[in-house]
């Protein structure tokens, strides 16, 4: 088989029958399989399943879920030779997706993994479009085949780091036989970025694939937004050693900074109109923002309590 498709699921909804057709109209010139691992959803996301023809389903505990670990556990009952990564609320944008994904890895027998572009779904948040665009203009930039090339500078730059290492499973593809020889780490987060991180200092090379790119963006309520940077701040602490707010005074600045950036492409847009809400959210969510990271960065191992008060995380699994 050249290609698998790989989708967790968890009360995908409606949205999920879009994605998984989306998948099935995919046109290449080799055959796929589909596999979907769900972990527990009460909704309509296995009916929907089984009316799809031609997609394997495996169910699983919610209780044994783990973004890595299913993930791996998914990828052992596929037979693919590249392993394409989506989310239950990633729709590919067009029928081109899986060819693009797949070539872009074939580039060169040393490439371990390649991801795409992001767009947000449309009449969505305006300020999540705007930074999706500029996030993955940055990579669509820069070379489309990245090598840990100057440890030096891997090592002094934390910038230069961190565009080495990102990578996105909602988005991705990898090479079964670097996949079985470094499998996605068994994290609470970041699994993704982290095995990213393992295969280009293992001298694998990433690549980025422009064209292959999906619907996937996420509108989060102030409470929502604290929640959300709790966990990627508490991740990136423990996995990378990145403090993502170091002090009060630097997210209450940082928290200032983006609200006028926010204020000003509001007007000059001529937004204010269209979304008068985002008058009072800008700045609520940008100090929503800066809180959580700022907490995250300093829960520390163990923190059960503030896991359970404001992980976004855990509050999904429970559902």
């Amino acid at each position: 088989m050249k290609a698998s498709v790989v989708i967790p699921t968890k009360n995908g909804g409606a949205l999920f029958a879009e994605v998984l057709a989306s998948v099935l109209a995919q046109e290449t010139p080799w055959p796929f399989e589909v596999l979907v691992i769900d972990s527990g959803s009460r909704d309509a996301t296995l009916a929907i399943c089984e009316r799809a023809a031609g997609v394997r389903v495996h169910v699983i505990p919610s209780a044994e879920f783990g973004h890595g670990r299913t993930r791996n556990r998914a990828i052992g009952l596929t037979s693919g030779e590249f392993i394409a990564m989506l989310t239950h609320d990633a729709r590919p944008a067009d029928r081109h997706w899986l060819r693009e994904l797949v070539a872009a890895v074939e580039q060169a027998p040393d490439i371990a993994g390649a991801f795409g572009r992001h767009l947000p779904y449309p009449g969505r948040d305006p300020f999540l479009a705007r930074d999706l665009t500029h996030h993955f203009d940055n990579f669509a930039r820069g070379p489309s085949v990245v090598r840990l090339d100057d440890p030096q500078r891997y090592a002094a730059d934390v910038g230069y780091r961190q565009f080495l290492h990102f990578f996105s499973n909602n988005n991705a593809c990898l090479r079964r036989s670097v996949w079985e020889r470094i499998p996605l780490p068994d994290v609470d987060f970041a699994e993704d970025q982290l095995w990213a991180k393992a295969v280009i200092e293992a001298g694998y090379a990433k690549a980025y694939a422009d064209r292959a790119r999906v619907f996937h963006s996420h509108e989060y309520r102030v409470w929502e937004t604290l929640r959300r940077a709790y966990d990627e701040a508490r991740a990136f602490r423990g996995s990378f050693g990145y403090r993502l707010c170091p002090s009060i005074a630097h997210g209450l600045a940082q928290s200032l900074r983006c609200s006028v950036r926010d204020y000003r492409y509001l007007l000059s847009e001529g937004l204010a109109t269209r979304f008068p809400e985002w008058l009072v959210k800008i700045p609520l969510s940008h100090l929503a923002r800066q809180a959580g990271y700022f907490i995250g960065a300093g829960a520390g191992a163990g923190a059960s309590t503030l896991d359970k008060l404001f992980s976004l995380d855990m509050a999904k699994k429970r559902r």
